[in-house]
Parts: C-alpha cells; sequence; structure tokens
C-alpha cells in the first residue's frame, strides 16, 4: 500500500462510522465525475487523421450550417 493509501485510511478510520459512508459517496461521486470527463472525445483525437483544412472547406462549412439557419428557426 502507497503512503498516500496509508494516510487516507488512517485517517477515514478516525472518523464515525456515519462520517466514512459520507465519504464513501463523495469518492463515489468523484468517480462519476471522472467517468463523465473520460467519456468526452478529444478534439485532438478527432482530428488527428486530418492532415490540413483549408479556407476553402471552412466556407463550405459555413455556407452549409448557415444555408440551412433560417429553416432551423422556424
Amino acid at each position: 500500500m502507497s503512503p498516500i493509501h496509508q494516510i487516507i485510511l488512517g485517517e477515514l478510520q478516525k472518523f464515525p462510522l456515519e462520517k466514512q459512508g459520507e465519504v464513501l459517496n463523495f469518492i463515489e461521486s468523484l468517480q462519476q465525475t471522472t467517468e463523465t470527463k473520460l467519456g468526452r472525445p478529444m478534439l485532438r483525437g478527432i482530428w488527428a487523421n486530418v492532415e490540413e483544412i483549408t479556407e476553402e472547406d471552412i466556407a463550405e462549412v459555413r455556407q452549409e450550417v448557415w444555408s440551412n439557419f433560417s429553416r432551423e428557426i422556424e
């Protein structure tokens, strides 16, 4: 067991059982938020295989987005 684990366990044992349950709930909450963050795609990964994006590519996408804009609002 690493020193940090030993310190955490030692401090946890000082609390009453009810408070230890609260610590467990907090740890589970941290796990959920960590899993959520890890589940998000990284932009670097999304664009990893794209060699170059030209101004023409950007203009084309903008035109496509704006051409449908008024229809999406209505």
